[in-house]
């Protein structure tokens, strides 16, 4: 058994790959603990912890602020990872993300436009149910357009998260 502190080296197998990783405490001092391995397992297969279920010995591996140890996995132990990546790679989400936001405006652009093709409906004193028509329609419009502008600035947001990860990358 691996001295307490010590990195423990794991093979994780995930669909046909096979990733031999060294597990150590991310806490100084401390034992690695699955916490650590998932992370490290992220990193290797592209699969986010949350996303990850991790087998050792036919039961599930689940409480991540466990130590290694005490769930039984030791040094050249296999660990077998089922989950799915299913993301988008990290060098493609700021495209992908300039591209969303080019067609988040692009469609509230439009949906000024409808807004102003209402307004230009005139409509003549008598008809009165068809100005109320008209009104709801607009309103309906305009929560189209808040939402727009509430992705708009989900996607500033994450954009903004994106470099900032970007820059503490390059520092």
């Amino acid at each position: 058994m691996a001295a307490p502190g010590a990195p423990v080296t794991v093979t994780v197998t995930y669909s046909n790959e096979k990733h031999s990783i060294q597990v150590a405490s991310q806490r100084e001092g401390g034992e690695p603990t699955l916490q650590d391995m998932a992370v490290l397992i992220e990193q290797v297969t592209g699969v986010p912890v949350p996303f990850q279920k991790l087998i050792y010995k036919g039961k599930s591996l689940k409480e991540l602020e466990q130590p290694l140890s005490a769930l039984g996995v030791k040094n050249g132990c296999k660990v077998m990872l089922i989950g799915k990546r299913g993301f988008l790679a990290k060098d493609l989400q700021a495209e992908a993300l300039k591209q969303l936001d080019k067609r988040i405006k692009g469609t509230a652009e439009q949906f000024m436009k409808t807004l102003e093709q209402i307004d230009a409906i005139n409509l003549p004193e008598n008809f009165s149910d068809c100005k109320l028509k008209k009104k709801g329609l607009v309103k309906r419009v305009q929560v189209f357009l808040a939402q727009c502008d509430t992705i708009e600035g989900n996607i500033g947001q994450e954009m903004d998260k994106l470099q900032s990860k970007n820059l503490a990358l390059a520092e």
